[in-house]
């Protein structure tokens, strides 16, 4: 699942060339990998983030030797706590190949500039361990170990060649392009559906074999699918299945390197191609019928299945439209069966339109044993040309997951809706009166360190920078030239050089690698999102349950003592932590940072610790609403990449008076004289439900968007966050919400101040407990205040 196998070229007649592709794989920092090469195989590693070691291990005479050092003996190195010591260890013995059989190299020496790489050409067969050593990181410190990138270029074509298998394989099936194939699994085995060479559709049917041996026909039902599971196409996760007619679920996801399929329509059929005015071309339904006869399933003019990677659209007016397939080489979708099940997968033989990217290549199945233990996930990558990532789990996991199911996949990371034991508005009425705990490890994490660290801190931020003392943090926007925002978050500075920023989108460390190397600066920007996993303890009650668990060094500051904005280093029992005055919720809060092989014991005593004081975990659902209340802005709700921060409410995270250039400031400079628009709260009338993108009108007119909503416990009533033009934004405007098409339904609104709760932020800025949540307000007169530092 770590390799990506590149889509052929197409020469202008639209054949496909056969040039020799390229594999892609990631290895973690602190991880190793195993693979293999032949005779010409040419090696490139590359260290994207720079000061990464990198060490690799084959047959002697395989590599010319380097000038550096011996490395460590990979059996050390596999005993010595390395990841995935255990995987590498299976495969070399799989290879009957033993650690000491393997010479080392030092392929990079771990003091180098971003991008750094090397190269090298196989000059025989081997098996080969590529090591990117490292240690884990202590909270305080800024040496994440950090991925290796190994691109192996074939001596020979790749083409047509499937990527190796998630383990042994109980049926190893290639259908080849414009062909079917019927195959039966057992209950709890998985089917893996595999695009060989990138963008071409798969129809997949599943029937009920036992019902099958009876004469009935009980096979994927798309309409049932769609209505149990809420979902156009189900997804790894809790809504995961697919279903026959009879509610009975057949298949359910495991593994989805895509994520975009078709289940409204049937495969294509002899009557697609006559309308197009090719007839007798090869088709799925025909295909389909030939290959499911021996089993006794009637024929049928078209066939409703779910065709995998399809790239089907919804649009205007009323109209499916289609184009080429998101998948690229190597991608599939992993299934399980729920019960004995009787199979059909074909290679969609369309070349008269996009669907296939007009050239339809074969589709490969293989199908595992029950035993197998694949972990659920979508496929994340950072940039469409990135390797993929399927779903984290963070190191808190062995406890949240044993209180819920509800799971969702946030942004690569399995968080928590809600916990069964409580439910979304208990937790948030935990959070207003008492305390709670969140994980929240899915926030990216990227240490800059180096002597120009501030000098691109402060090109790349809204904030000025240099202000930032040791120990504090600042919130800040990170924006384009044309002043649309990359990403929000807070910055650390843990040394007069070294910073931490703490943010929600991935890109923002390729963003300012590209930065530094652009403005010639010495500086390292290091990826530690896998070795620094978080806890928010929110809520009046948190200092009272934190404050008697941390121990701090005498140079640091308590947990009593420490201010709004500012960060401490401890330990908390006994496991090294960073504590931070921040949160995400409009309350008195803290976040622990720890390394996630320590996350459990963390876990356990803040929980013990935090019983006496109701203590509750919440979930991402009681998230939402808090800090809707608070008026703090989400990511592609409240701003994006054609939003500045004026108009996503956080223009008091730009400097007004920084008078070192940054990235965007002419643009914001412009803005900010002479904004379009601006994001206000509203208040709603009634209880009708109100959602993000409803449209926002005077009169006739549509002046504005919602960006959230909700009907808010404490205040008891609907609220939102709109961004709206600025001759509807001041306070006191009568507005009206659209529902249905914006016109028949119309909802009375208010524009207000926001933030709603608590507007003076006297409660994130307490300093001393609190028992319970204030009264809601006679009325919203005060803005929002600034965070961290004076801009």
């Amino acid at each position: 699942m770590n390799q990506i196998w590149f889509q052929p070229a197409l020469q202008p007649g639209g054949g496909a060339t056969l040039p020799p592709r390229e594999r892609s794989i990631r290895v973690p920092g602190g991880r190793c990998c195993v693979f293999a090469v032949s005779a010409g195989d040419a090696l490139r590693v590359v260290d994207p983030e720079g000061l990464q070691g990198g060490l690799l291990y084959a047959l002697p005479g395989t590599f010319e030797a380097g000038s550096a050092g011996p490395p460590p003996a990979l059996a050390a190195l596999l005993e010595d706590g390395l990841g995935a010591a255990a995987a590498a260890r299976s495969a070399l013995d799989a290879g009957g190949i033993g650690p000491s059989d393997l010479a080392g190299l030092v392929i990079l020496d771990g003091e180098h500039a971003a991008g750094a790489a090397w190269e090298g050409v196989a000059a025989q067969a081997s098996f080969c361990v590529l090591v990117a050593p490292g240690a884990p990181m202590a909270p305080e410190a800024q040496n994440p170990p950090t991925e290796l990138r190994l691109v192996i270029r074939p001596a020979a074509s790749i083409v047509g060649q499937a990527p190796p298998p998630l383990a042994p394989p109980l049926q190893d099936l290639r259908v080849d392009a414009a062909t079917a194939r019927a195959f039966t699994v057992k209950a709890g085995q998985y089917i893996q559906i595999i695009d060989v060479d990138g963008r071409q559709c798969a129809d997949f049917l599943a029937f009920d074999a036992a019902e099958l041996a009876q004469g009935r026909e009980c096979g994927l039902d798309a309409t049932t699918t769609h209505t149990l599971m809420g979902t156009s196409s189900p997804k790894p996760g809790l809504h995961a299945k697919y279903f026959d007619a009879r509610m009975v679920p057949l298949v359910e996801v495991v593994q989805d390197t895509v994520g975009r399929h078709d289940t409204f329509m049937l495969a294509c059929s002899a009557k697609y191609y006559e309308d197009m005015g090719y007839p007798g071309h090869s088709n799925c339904t025909d295909n389909f019928n030939a290959v499911l006869a021996p089993h006794g399933i009637a024929s049928r003019k078209g066939w409703p299945a779910i065709n995998f990677f399809y790239n089907t659209i919804p649009g205007a007016n009323d109209r499916i439209d289609m184009d080429e397939p998101w998948s690229r080489p190597g991608d599939y979708v992993l299934l399980r069966a729920l019960t004995d099940l009787v199979c059909a997968a074909s290679s969609c033989a369309d070349d008269i339109d996009p669907a296939n990217g007009w050239f339809p290549t074969d589709i490969h199945v293989r199908v595992y044993d029950a035993a197998c233990a694949f972990p659920r996930g979508m496929s994340h990558r950072m940039t469409p040309d990135s390797e993929p990532r399927l779903t984290r789990e963070t190191g808190f996991h062995p406890r949240t997951s044993s209180l819920t199911r509800k799971m969702e996949d946030y942004r690569g990371f399995w968080l928590q809706s809600c916990f069964s034991s409580a439910g979304p508005i208990a937790e948030y009425w935990a959070c207003r009166e008492r305390a709670v705990v969140l994980d929240l490890s899915a926030l990216r994490k990227f240490e800059v360190i180096g002597p120009d660290a501030e000098a691109l801190m402060q090109l790349a931020l809204t904030r000025d920078v240099r202000k930032l003392a040791v120990g504090q943090i600042v919130y800040a926007a990170m924006c384009y030239e044309h002043g649309g925002m990359i990403d929000d978050g807070t910055l650390f500075r843990l040394g007069p050089t070294n910073f931490r920023w703490i943010c929600g989108d991935e890109y923002c460390g390729l963003w300012l690698r590209q930065l530094a190397e652009r403005n010639g600066f010495k500086v390292w920007v290091k990826e530690s999102t896998d070795q620094l996993h978080n806890l928010s303890v929110q809520g009046p009650r948190a200092r009272g349950i934190l404050a008697p668990l941390l121990v701090t060094p005498p140079h640091q500051p308590s947990l009593s003592e420490l201010k709004w904005f500012r960060f401490t280093v401890g330990r908390l029992a006994g496991v090294p932590v960073v504590v931070s005055r921040t949160g995400y919720t409009g309350e008195l809060g803290y976040e622990v940072w720890c390394h996630p092989s320590q996350a459990v014991a963390v876990w356990d005593a803040i929980m013990e610790a935090g019983a006496p004081h109701g203590l509750t975990p919440a979930g991402l659902a009681a998230l939402d609403m808090l800090r809707i209340e608070a008026g703090l802005v989400f990511a592609d709700y409240e701003f994006c990449d054609q939003t500045d921060p004026f108009e996503a409410g956080i223009g008091f995270a730009v400097a007004t008076a920084k008078a070192d250039p940054y990235i965007g400031k002419e643009a914001l400079e412009r803005r900010r004289a002479a904004p379009h628009r601006r994001l206000v709260g509203l208040d709603v009338a009634g209880n009708e439900a109100v959602g993000h993108g409803d449209p926002v009108y005077v009169g006739r007119g549509q002046v504005g968007v919602i960006t959230s909503a909700l009907k808010s416990p404490i205040l008891r009533k609907t609220i939102a966050l709109a961004r709206l033009d600025v001759s509807a934004a001041e306070d006191g405007t009568a507005v009206e919400i659209g529902k249905l098409d914006g016109h028949q339904k119309r909802l009375a609104a208010t524009v207000v101040p926001f933030p709603h709760y608590d507007p003076k932020k006297t409660r994130v800025r307490a300093e001393a407990d609190t028992a319970a949540p204030p009264p809601p307000p006679a009325s919203a007169a005060d803005t929002v205040a600034t965070a961290g530092i004076p801009a």
